[in-house]
Parts: C-alpha cells; sequence; structure tokens
C-alpha cells in the first residue's frame, strides 16, 4: 500500500493527484523550483523539497533530485504527472531501482511509445491502422504531409508541408523545436488527412491482464496542432466508436499495458481510422473522460500501481456529455503567443468543484494557479482547465461559454474570447469539427467585446477611476466628482487599450452629481468618434451609480453594469458586452527615450536562440532575423520592411525581457548610401 506519495511534476496536475491522495489518506510531497515556491501545489502538499538549480525548467527533469526528495520525506512511491519526466523510460526505471512505487506503465512500455516511428512499426504488426510513414523526406511524393517529432507530442515539432519546395526547411525547424522540448530532434513524416477529426481512447491496463477502453474523447479544435477544447463522449457512430475501442485495446494489449493511457486517432471523413500516436501517461483532458464515467482515473492509478486488479472488465457507459477547455495565458494581439505577468485575479462564476466529481450538472474547474500567482517564461501557458458536464452536449457548451464570458481574468491576458466563441459557433454546435476548424473560422478570433462598445468601456472606467481618488481624498472626498468652480469645463482621462491605442474621455457631471456630457476621442481603431461614440452617438446615457469598483449606466433606458478592478495604472473592467483592460495615462507623462526607427522589441521574455543576418546585410520584408525561444516555443522575428540591418545588439544565448529591442532594421529610403 502506498503511504506517501511524491508528485514529479508542478502546477495543475501535482493539485489534481494531491485532490485524489487526500481522499484516500495519502500524504503527499511536492518538489518545487524557485520560481513555484510559492505556487498552490506547492502550499497544498503535506511536505514540499527545493529543488536547486539556476534553470527552473530543467530543475524537474532531475532524476537525481527527485530522488533524494523522495529519500528525504521518506516517500514510497512516485506519480509522474504529465510532462516533464512523465513519459521518460529512464525515469521511471530509476524510480523502481530505487525501491519505490512507479505510478506508471512500465518503462519497457513508455519506451516502445515513446519513439514514435518503432512504435508505429510494432503496432502495425498489431493490426492498429495506420498512416503512410517516410523517416527520408527524400521518400516523400505525395503531399500534403505532416512533419512530426518522434520523441515527445504537444503539437511541438509538428509542421504541416503542402508542396516539396517548403519540406526541407520544415524538416529543419520540427528537428530543432523538437531538440529544444524533447532533448531529441528525431522526426518523421506521415501523410496529413484533410478534415479529419482528432479522437483518442482512454485505455486502462493492471498487472493481471486487463486491458479496457474507458470511452472516447474528441479533440479536433486546435491551434497550431495543440488541443484548446476536448469533449466526451464525443459525437460518433457507434460502429466507429466500437472499431477505436477494439484499435486502442489491442495497442495496449502488444506493450502489455498496465496504468493510465491514451491512444489517439485521426478520423477521416470516409470514417476511416488511423494511430497518431500512444501517450504512456494521465493525459491533460481526462477530467471529461472522469465526469462522464464516474470514474476517479487518478485512483485508478493508484489502485493498479499497488498490484490490484482493475474494478472493471468492459468500457463503462458514458453518462451525459462533458466539454473541456485550456485556459491559457497568451496575446491575442500578438498572434496568441504565450503571455507573462502577474495574474492579479482569477474568478470563474458557477464552479461546483475543483479536480472533483459532478454529482449533478455544473462545472469543474482544474487550475494551478491563483490571485497574485505570477505567470512566467518557465512552464507552459495553461493556467486552467476549465470543464463543464450537462445532460447534453449542447447544455454543457452554454453553461462552459456563460461562465467563461463572466470570468474576472486580470492582469494576462487569455484566449477566454476564443473559447467562448468557438463554444458558441453554430458549426460547433453542428458537430462540424476537425483540426482545420480554426483556419477555416477566423471569425472566433475577434474579442468579445465589440469596438462600438469601448467608448461605454472607457467611460465607466473613468468614472470609477474618479470615485477611487474621492475615496481617498480625505476631507475632500464629501465633494462631488469632478466638482469645478466653472462647471462647463469637463474632466479629462486618458487610455491606452489593449491594442495599444489611446483613448480620451471627457466628462461633465451637472451639480447632482449626475452625467450631463461626455464623449470618448478616438472610440474606435483611431478614427475620432463622434459625441458618444461610434453607435452611441444618439444614445441617452445616464449615470446610475459610480464607485471604485462597480459602475451601473442607464443607456437608452437599460441599465449596464461595469465591474471595474484597479492595479496601478491598470485598469480591468467586465461588462455585459465583453471584458478589456485598459491601462490609465499619467496626466503629466514623464520624458522617456526614443526608439531607433525600426526597432524590433521581444513581445515576450526569452532567450534568443538564432540570429540569422548579420549588420549591414540587406533584408527583404518579411525576412527571419533571428528566432526568439520562450515557453518552450520557437518564436520566429521578420523583417517588417525592406532595408538595412543596422543593430542586432542581442547575440544568440543572450536573455531578454518584453519590449527589449531585438534588432533595427532601417527602411530603404532612409538607409544611410
Amino acid at each position: 500500500m502506498i503511504s506517501k506519495l511524491l508528485v514529479a511534476n508542478r502546477g495543475e496536475i501535482a493539485r489534481r493527484v494531491f485532490a485524489t491522495c487526500r481522499a484516500l489518506g495519502i500524504e503527499t510531497v511536492a518538489v518545487h523550483s524557485d520560481a513555484d515556491a510559492d505556487a498552490p501545489f506547492v502550499a497544498e502538499a503535506d511536505q514540499a523539497v527545493r529543488l536547486p538549480g539556476n534553470a527552473p525548467a530543467e530543475t524537474y527533469l532531475r532524476t537525481d533530485l527527485i530522488l533524494d526528495a523522495a529519500r528525504r520525506c521518506g516517500a514510497d512511491a512516485v506519480h509522474p504527472g504529465y510532462g516533464f519526466l512523465a513519459e521518460n523510460a529512464g525515469f521511471a526505471t530509476a524510480v523502481t531501482d530505487a525501491g519505490l512505487t512507479w505510478v506508471g506503465p512500465a518503462a519497457k512500455a513508455i519506451a516502445a511509445m515513446g519513439d514514435k516511428i518503432a512504435a508505429k512499426a510494432l503496432l502495425a504488426e498489431a493490426g492498429v491502422p495506420m498512416l503512410p510513414t517516410w523517416t527520408d523526406p527524400a521518400q516523400v511524393t505525395t503531399f500534403p504531409v505532416l512533419v512530426k517529432a518522434s520523441a515527445g507530442g504537444g503539437g511541438r515539432g509538428m509542421r504541416v508541408v503542402r508542396d516539396a519546395d517548403g519540406l526541407a526547411e520544415a524538416v529543419a525547424a520540427a528537428r530543432r523545436e523538437a531538440a529544444a522540448a524533447f532533448g531529441d530532434g528525431t522526426v518523421f513524416i506521415e501523410r496529413y488527412v484533410e478534415r479529419g477529426r482528432h479522437v483518442e481512447v482512454q485505455i486502462f491496463g493492471d498487472s493481471h491482464g486487463t486491458v479496457v477502453a474507458l470511452g472516447v474523447r474528441d479533440c479536433s479544435i486546435q491551434r497550431r496542432h495543440q488541443k484548446i477544447v476536448e469533449e466526451a463522449p464525443g459525437v460518433l457512430t457507434d460502429e466507429v466508436r466500437e472499431r477505436l475501442h477494439e484499435a486502442a485495446v489491442s495497442a495496449g494489449r502488444a506493450v502489455d499495458y498496465v496504468g493510465a493511457g491514451t491512444v489517439e486517432f485521426l478520423l477521416a471523413p470516409d470514417g476511416e481510422i488511423h494511430f497518431l500516436e500512444m501517450n504512456t501517461r494521465l493525459q491533460v483532458e481526462h477530467p471529461v473522460t472522469e465526469l462522464t464515467t464516474g470514474l476517479d482515473l487518478v485512483r485508478l492509478q493508484l489502485l493498479v500501481a499497488e498490484g490490484a486488479p482493475l474494478p472493471l472488465v468492459a468500457t463503462p457507459p458514458a453518462t451525459g456529455y462533458a466539454i473541456e477547455v485550456r485556459l491559457c495565458a497568451e496575446d491575442p494581439g500578438q498572434g496568441y503567443r504565450p503571455a507573462t505577468g502577474t495574474l492579479h485575479r482569477f474568478t470563474l462564476p458557477g464552479v461546483a468543484t475543483e479536480f472533483g466529481s459532478l454529482s449533478a450538472p455544473g462545472l469543474r474547474l482544474d487550475s494551478g494557479v491563483f490571485d497574485g500567482s505570477a505567470v512566467s517564461v518557465h512552464y507552459d501557458s495553461m493556467l486552467a482547465k476549465v470543464i463543464a458536464w450537462a445532460p447534453t452536449r449542447a447544455a454543457a457548451a452554454r453553461a462552459l461559454a456563460g461562465a467563461l464570458a463572466r470570468a474576472e481574468l486580470h492582469g494576462v491576458t487569455t484566449n477566454r474570447d476564443l473559447l467562448v466563441r468557438v463554444l458558441r459557433s453554430p458549426e460547433f454546435a453542428a458537430v462540424d469539427v476537425d483540426t482545420g476548424f480554426l483556419d477555416r473560422h477566423p471569425e472566433v478570433f475577434a474579442p468579445l467585446l465589440p469596438a462600438e462598445q469601448l467608448p461605454l468601456v472607457a467611460l465607466a472606467a473613468a468614472l470609477a477611476s474618479a470615485a477611487d481618488r474621492r475615496t481617498q481624498a480625505g476631507v475632500l472626498g464629501g465633494l462631488p466628482s469632478g466638482w469645478r468652480n466653472v462647471p462647463a469645463f469637463p474632466q479629462v482621462t486618458r487610455f491606452t487599450d489593449a491594442r495599444g491605442g489611446e483613448i480620451e474621455v471627457r466628462y461633465r457631471l451637472d451639480r447632482s452629481g449626475g452625467l450631463a456630457e461626455w464623449s470618448v476621442d478616438p472610440a474606435v481603431d483611431g478614427t475620432p468618434a463622434a459625441e458618444g461614440g461610434t453607435d452611441l452617438a444618439t444614445s441617452d446615457v445616464t449615470l446610475v451609480e459610480a464607485s471604485p469598483a462597480r459602475v451601473v449606466l442607464d443607456v437608452d433606458g437599460v441599465r449596464r453594469v461595469y465591474r471595474v478592478h484597479r492595479v496601478g495604472s491598470a485598469v480591468f473592467v467586465d461588462g455585459p458586452a465583453g471584458a478589456t483592460g485598459l491601462a490609465e495615462l499619467p496626466r503629466f507623462p514623464l520624458p522617456t527615450a526614443a526608439l531607433a526607427a525600426g526597432s524590433l522589441l521581444a513581445p515576450l521574455p526569452g532567450a534568443v536562440a538564432r540570429v540569422h543576418v548579420e549588420v549591414g546585410q540587406r533584408v527583404a520584408a518579411g525576412d527571419l532575423l533571428l528566432t526568439l525561444e520562450a515557453m518552450k516555443l520557437e518564436h520566429p522575428v521578420l523583417a517588417p520592411t525592406a532595408g538595412l540591418v543596422t543593430e542586432l545588439p542581442v547575440p544568440a544565448g543572450g536573455q531578454v525581457d518584453t519590449d527589449a529591442v531585438l534588432a533595427v532594421v532601417t527602411p530603404d529610403e532612409e538607409s544611410p548610401s
């Protein structure tokens, strides 16, 4: 029996495992880097051990440090979570050699499935259907194809190539990214299926020879080949579902699988299924399986690791429908690059449970953060998984979209608006989904807050800021907001919005504190607005209430409530039409140093992986200047215009912060002769 479990991971998955351990009476041990010292998972563990090292992400890859932590705390078992060492056969062997219980499949199975090229060959012999695959780019004669990393997943190292001209560069880039992410740059190429759905089967095996399928998940909604929406049991015919179950169980039996695993497939439009890969660990999306089967998969992992037989021998029936979204720290204005910062507020309404089961329709939250958490460049950008369970798919989608739309997510930009638009789209409702969904539907990338509503949001922010100053004004706080000896003179508050545009709010209050007049300029996309904003010029806007945290406006007889949260100069506004963040500008700004024309700034903290040009080199618009590596991904920095490279202040390997100058390209008309 396991008495004390060390989780060799961090964040949300560590908290998830701890939750089951608490229910079972198992003591818990967390390991953490210096960057994670104040993280929620560290606080929740019964004991915690610091992993020393200057590279926070790499400390979780140190087998020696993790085993030493287990020894010092008296842990008798290790759970790897997912990511880091979860699919490392050497780590599994080291754990068992140390006399500890390994909560996962045997090292032999991990090794067999870890090399995706060898895994495809092995499972093909077991009768699992495969796509045509090549290891030599010269052998590829048909397109489109997909370049994939052999040693890892999560979309890293993956490239779609539609013609022979782009194959060599795609292979080279995939090798670099795979080497950086997994320590192995081996890649392979397989036929790319247009309009395919990404479906997967949760399997479970025990040491008594049982391997069972626990249902299907549909993970087709993906961006950059990374899943963002997952659902179970998936909308499939009974015949396709049965074939998927059979193929997945065959894959598990081929490697004598023990523990939790996932067999991933591509479902072609003609109904054919093709094996993609097998993940020898618990998946990020496992909660949708838990909510539709009533099983605790972590509990089953611990049970099997202790040598007990599985309590089931057949696929359990699915109850209801579950949909999960991955809420990530990403900047929509920067092509959804990973974002960093401090999460000042993290509130989702209607959450019924964290990491647990649901006895009635509702929401489950699996999160690695809370108010005040720092989102750093060192780790994956996922903040939380939000999961809805309901009797039907439509009910689950509606509940999940509504909760996300009302969530207060302040301090770090996220992909929340994208997730809501996907869940509310007619195509998603009609199950018209596949891995190319986002490419075909650019409309879902639009922010929830309509541009024409920005004037009202800015007005609410200005009124809340004035109320906040009034509460701090001491004896003068009793005066009406904006009181003037000359009442015709308006108050002026200036902001920058998420797009970097400047907004000026002018308003005047009457002697009773009501809104006498107001205007916002410019209101939308830098275009000067009419009185009251673009579509609000003829609206009758009345101030009902204004406090530092809440502003109520009556617009043509309809009351609108705006929740306002200030942190320094940052102002976060959540309203009925959507949410946005503004930055209040000082009335008397200090002078700042001007940047050289053509300066290219770092969009987020990271390291310069490679510099592809030299000072004095002439480049064309779109040429690759350098590659920035951050949050386990490569971010190309391209020349914005044709010109001359006049500065490259950061060499390869150099670390940079957000807005650091990476390069300066002097446009041709300004280049020195």
